[in-house]
């Protein structure tokens, strides 16, 4: 990725998006929204989706920081009874715990898009605990990660490719950084503005996905990562009235 914030081209202006970050506001994350915003900046990312856990005030509070040629996009990666779901373009919380279609609807009204992260990863797949088929929002959704940086071994990221060219759904790759080092490892390229919810939608209907990821080793931080943040009393925000996992 070019160190330049934007690259205009024959076609139109090119963007660079990455739509799943995390920052400390998560309970499994001890990145600062500075230090992400300036990541970001300094990579060559022009849109960052915001995405934490049941949480939205981190990525208002990036967009107040964001220096020029970087847009934040709020979003959040909520969890549903079913499985995770990332919402952006979101103004207001969504709250954890509802199902899938509920959780969508609630995202729709606000005007929000919505992405399905890591849906076959064997520890965060989507329905890996309820045994609702994904299959049953596919027709729901707007994008699915085709390619989810933090995934290991297996062949996730391959299920979830032919997923999406089973239903006809755009693929993205992401980072899903928790750690600085991870911000836009896993990126894609589009041509267009994609700074609002019309103009993503255009933009990702031909994407230049740029997969990679950052070090294994960095995944041995989220566990540090949830002991401080529980010790600061930043765990994982639960439903009402449910128990869960601490994932």
């Amino acid at each position: 990725m070019s160190a330049s914030v934007a690259d205009s081209t024959q076609e139109g202006v090119r963007a660079f998006i990455d739509l799943h970050c995390h920052t400390s506001a998560s309970f499994d994350s001890l990145a600062t929204v500075g230090a992400v915003v300036r990541a970001a900046a300094s990579r060559g990312l022009t849109h960052l989706a915001v995405t934490d856990h049941d949480r939205i005030d981190a990525a208002l509070g990036a967009q107040a920081v964001a220096p020029p040629g970087l847009t934040i996009i709020v979003g959040e990666e909520v969890k549903t009874a079913d499985g995770d779901l990332i919402a952006i373009f979101i103004r207001e919380l969504v709250p954890p715990g509802l199902s899938a279609a509920e959780t969508i609807a609630a995202i729709r009204e606000q005007g929000g898009l919505v992405g399905i992260p890591h849906p076959f990863d064997g520890l965060r797949g989507f329905g890996r605990k309820s045994g609702t088929g994904i299959e049953s929002i596919a027709g729901l959704v707007d994008w699915v990660e085709t390619y989810n940086a933090r995934v290991i071994g297996g062949s996730a990221n391959e299920r979830a490719a032919t997923f999406a060219q089973e239903y006809g759904l755009p693929g993205l790759a992401a980072s899903d950084s928790h750690t600085v080092v991870e911000v836009g490892v896993s990126y894609n390229g589009v041509l267009g503005d994609p700074s609002t919810p019309a103009g993503l939608l255009a933009a990702i209907e031909a994407v230049d996905m740029h997969p990679a990821r950052a070090t294994f080793y960095v995944r041995a931080w989220t566990p540090l990562a949830k002991i401080i943040q529980s010790m600061r009393g930043n765990g994982r925000r639960r439903a009402p009235g449910t128990r869960g996992d601490s994932r």
